[in-house]
């Protein structure tokens, strides 16, 4: 296991499965060294190429400046078009005086929004644009959301797990990820050709998020993922002590013998398929007593991350948080290297 100061590279140990005996040996690698299974459902990459033909290129987006205090960084209030062309907002921020390195899209965790300007002043302290996409249907406390999700759905347990999980085509992530997909347009019609690096980031949810962005787009300079949720799913339905995971279990405890169906829809939508795809540079972060995204699931991901140049930061005896204000350094580290690759 590498301190949360190393870089771990290759196929780590995974966690063993609760009920998996101890010494039972790795999962099964193909030859490639991708996970057994991580390429998906049957349909998988036909579902996905239906998705985006027919829900994506609506009207072009909308660049207002934002009324903030902030100085140094320039901000706008974005509308775009997302899923089916429903409006999503978002925030771009970028150096006040120019010389932007490259663009980050920021995807969010669950329950959250794209909150306020201020909340997102890193990255482009350090010279790189950001794109902040809100969630639809989402908001919290800490970070408010601005955007609805107009899009209705059987029985749901409370949070957004379980919403539309009675078939992939209507579940709540493919809205989600179709307007990540929409987003990374948006960006990429305002940057214009010549732009520096373009790339994804997001934990938890967000992590999710950017797993599925870095498959379902060619050009993508570089993904950060931090505890990915939705990776492994069936194993981490079964061993998350908290979080959103725990929804698809309360969901199955009151539509007993729907297991199968919940289930095939849930691997359209398995960050492991998606990582299994996807061909950028990543930085991965996992914390090993995460009780929300279980290790074992993320690890799954990286295992099975098809990119060259990834690499994984672990944190033996962090959660959810995984690293903190530490891996944010990691990171900036690793979008140096991005800009020193070009």
């Amino acid at each position: 296991m590498a301190t949360p100061t190393e870089p771990t590279r290759g196929s780590p140990e995974r966690p063993r499965r609760p009920g998996h005996p101890a010494g039972a040996g790795p999962v099964d690698t193909g030859a490639d060294g991708a996970r057994s299974g991580s390429a998906g459902p049957d349909g998988f990459d036909e579902f996905w190429r239906t998705t985006l033909a027919e829900h994506t290129g609506r009207e072009a987006a909308r660049f207002e400046p934002a009324d903030s205090p902030l100085r140094s960084i320039d901000a706008w209030d974005v509308t775009f078009s997302g899923f089916d062309g429903h409006p999503v907002t978002g925030w771009m921020l970028a150096p006040a005086h120019g010389g932007s390195r490259g663009t980050v899209v920021q995807f969010l965790g669950n329950n959250t929004g794209r909150g306020i300007p201020e909340q997102w002043t890193l990255l482009p302290s350090a010279g790189w644009s950001t794109f902040v996409m809100d969630n639809r249907g989402q908001t919290g406390p800490a970070s408010p959301g601005d955007t609805p999700d107009p899009v209705g759905s059987g029985p749901q347990i409370v949070g957004r797990m379980t919403s539309g999980i009675q078939q992939p085509e209507s579940y709540y992530y493919r809205r989600l990820f179709v307007d990540a997909v929409c987003a990374i347009d948006a960006v990429r019609a305002r940057q214009g050709p010549g732009a520096g690096p373009l790339v994804v980031s997001g934990g938890s949810q967000g992590g999710v998020t950017a797993l599925a962005a870095a498959a379902l787009r060619e050009d993508i300079s570089g993904a950060l993922v931090e505890v990915p949720l939705l990776c492994d799913i069936p194993r981490s339905v079964e061993a998350a002590a908290d979080g959103p995971f725990t929804q698809i279990r309360d969901y199955l405890r009151t539509r007993r013998g729907d297991e199968e169906t919940v289930l095939r829809t849930l691997s359209f939508f398995d960050g492991v398929h998606f990582a299994a795809r996807a061909q950028a540079p990543a930085l991965f972060a996992v914390g090993m007593l995460d009780p929300v995204c279980p290790p074992a699931g993320v690890l799954a991901a990286y295992e099975a991350y098809a990119g060259a140049g990834k690499s994984l930061r672990t944190y033996p005896f962090d959660g959810h948080e995984h690293g903190q204000w530490q891996h944010r350094r990691r990171q900036l580290e690793f979008l140096e290297g991005l800009t020193e690759r070009r």
